[in-house]
C-alpha cells in the first residue's frame, strides 16, 4: 500500500503507464484568438492534476496485488514453516519423550544397578573390615609367636648348655669316682652328637673341646671297674651255695657182700663188722691248720664273706686300691680256710678272687675340665647379654 499523501513517483517503462503529454504545437486548432490569453501553466497543471489520479490509481493497485501476492507467500511460507516446525517440534517430542523413557529405565537400571554396587560396596566394606581384623590378629599373633620363638630359641640354647654341662659332670663323675671310661666316653660322644644336631656357631668352642677330651679318654688306659663290679656281684650271690669243709660227707662205704654159700652166722659177722666200721672214719688232711666250724656258726661265717666283698666293691669303686686288695685278701683266706676246695664253685671262686687281686687299678685318668670350662664359659655370656 501507497501513503496517498506522498507524491506519486513517475512510473518507469514496462509498467504500463501511458507517456507523458507533449505540448502541442504552434499550428494546431485551438480557440479563437479572441479569447482572451490563458496563463499556460495553470493549464499545464491542470493537466497534471488530471492525468496523476489515473496514473495514480493504476500503480496503486499493481502494487497491492504484488504486495498481497508477497503475503500470500509469505503466509504459505509460514504456514509451511510452521507445520514443518510443529512436525519437526512432535518428532523431537516423542524423541525426546522415547529417549526421556529410555533414559528414566536406564536411570532405574542405574539406580538398581548403584543399589546392588553399594550392597555390594557395604558387604565388601565389611569383609575388608573384618579381613583387616583377622590381619591385624594375624600379625599379633605373628608377632607373638616370633618373640616365643625367639624365646624359645635362646630358651633351648640355653637348656641345650644346660645339658651339656651336666652331661660333662655325669662324665667326670665317672672317671672320679667310678674311674668308669667307657661310660665316661659315651656319654662325651652322645654329647657330641647332639652338638653336631643343633650346629650353632656359637658352641664350636665347646664340641672342640668334647672331641679333645674324647681323643684323651680313647688313648687313655682304661679299667672296667663294672664289669669287675659284676663279678664280685655274682660271688656274692654264689656265697650261700658253696660247700664248707665241716659239711663234707665221706662217701658210703659198700658192704661187702656175703657169699651166698656162706652161713648164716657169717653174713651176721660181716654186716656186724660193717656197722661198726661206718662208726669211725680215719681221713687224712693235707693243710696244716685245718679250720673245722660248728654247723651254727655256718651263717655268721657267710654273712662275713659277703661283708668283705661288698666292701671290697665299695673300695673299687671309690678307687681305693688298698682298701680293695685287703678286703679281696681276706675274702680269699676265708674262701680258702673254711670252704671245701675239691668243690668246682669253691675253685671258680677262689679263681675269680685271685683275679680281682690281680687286677690293676692304679690309672691315671684324664680330666675333663677343659670342656666343663668351655660350657660354663659359653653359659655365662649368654647370662651376661
Amino acid at each position: 500500500m501507497t501513503d496517498p499523501n506522498k507524491p506519486a513517483e513517475p512510473a518507469a517503462e514496462g509498467d504500463g503507464a501511458p507517456p507523458p503529454a507533449t505540448p502541442a504545437p504552434a499550428d494546431a486548432p485551438g480557440p479563437a484568438r479572441d479569447e482572451p490569453q490563458r496563463d499556460p501553466e495553470p493549464a499545464a497543471a491542470a493537466a497534471r492534476e488530471g492525468t496523476a489520479p489515473a496514473a495514480r490509481g493504476g500503480s496503486g493497485r499493481g502494487g497491492l496485488v504484488i504486495l498481497w501476492l508477497a503475503v500470500i507467500v509469505l503466509a504459505g511460507a509460514l504456514g509451511f514453516e510452521w507445520y514443518d516446525a510443529r512436525a519437526r517440534i512432535a518428532s523431537l517430542r516423542d524423541d525426546a519423550a522415547s529417549r526421556a523413557g529410555e533414559a528414566s529405565a536406564e536411570a532405574r537400571e542405574s539406580a538398581a544397578a548403584v543399589k546392588e554396587m553399594r550392597a555390594a560396596l557395604r558387604e565388601l566394606q565389611a569383609r575388608v573390615g573384618a579381613a583387616e581384623t583377622r590381619l591385624a590378629e594375624t600379625s599379633g599373633r605373628e608377632a607373638a609367636l616370633d618373640a616365643m620363638y625367639q624365646e624359645l630359641a635362646r630358651g633351648r640354647d640355653d637348656w641345650l648348655l644346660g645339658e651339656a654341662e651336666q652331661t660333662l659332670q655325669i662324665a667326670s663323675q665317672q672317671l672320679q669316682l667310678a674311674r668308669n671310661v667307657s661310660a665316661a666316653l659315651a656319654a662325651l660322644q652322645t654329647l657330641d652328637a647332639r652338638l653336631a644336631r643343633a650346629d650353632r656357631p656359637e658352641l664350636a668352642p665347646l664340641r672342640a673341646a668334647v672331641a679333645a677330651d674324647i681323643e684323651r679318654l680313647k688313648s687313655a688306659p682304661s679299667v672296667d671297674i663294672g664289669a669287675l663290679t659284676l663279678r664280685i656281684d655274682r660271688l656274692i650271690e654264689e656265697v650261700e651255695t658253696l660247700a664248707l669243709r665241716s659239711e663234707e660227707r665221706p662217701a658210703a662205704a659198700r658192704a661187702p657182700a656175703a657169699p651166698d654159700a656162706a652161713r648164716w652166722w657169717e653174713r651176721w659177722a660181716i654186716a656186724a663188722w660193717s656197722e661198726l666200721k661206718s662208726l669211725v672214719r680215719v681221713e687224712r688232711v693235707d693243710a696244716s691248720d685245718p679250720r673245722l666250724l660248728a654247723p651254727e656258726h655256718a651263717y655268721f661265717l657267710r654273712e662275713n664273706l659277703k661283708l668283705r666283698l661288698l666292701h671290697a666293691r665299695v673300695a673299687l669303686i671309690q678307687g681305693n686300691e688298698a682298701t680293695f686288695r685287703s678286703d679281696v685278701k681276706q675274702a680269699l683266706e676265708l674262701l680258702t680256710g673254711y670252704f671245701d676246695p675239691r668243690e668246682k664253685a669253691v675253685a671258680e671262686a677262689q679263681a675269680a678272687l685271685a683275679q680281682l687281686d690281680a687286677a690293676a687299678l692304679k690309672v691315671e685318668l684324664p680330666s675333663l675340665a677343659e670342656s666343663l670350662g668351655a660350657a660354663r664359659r659359653l653359659r655365662q655370656s649368654r647370662e651376661s647379654r
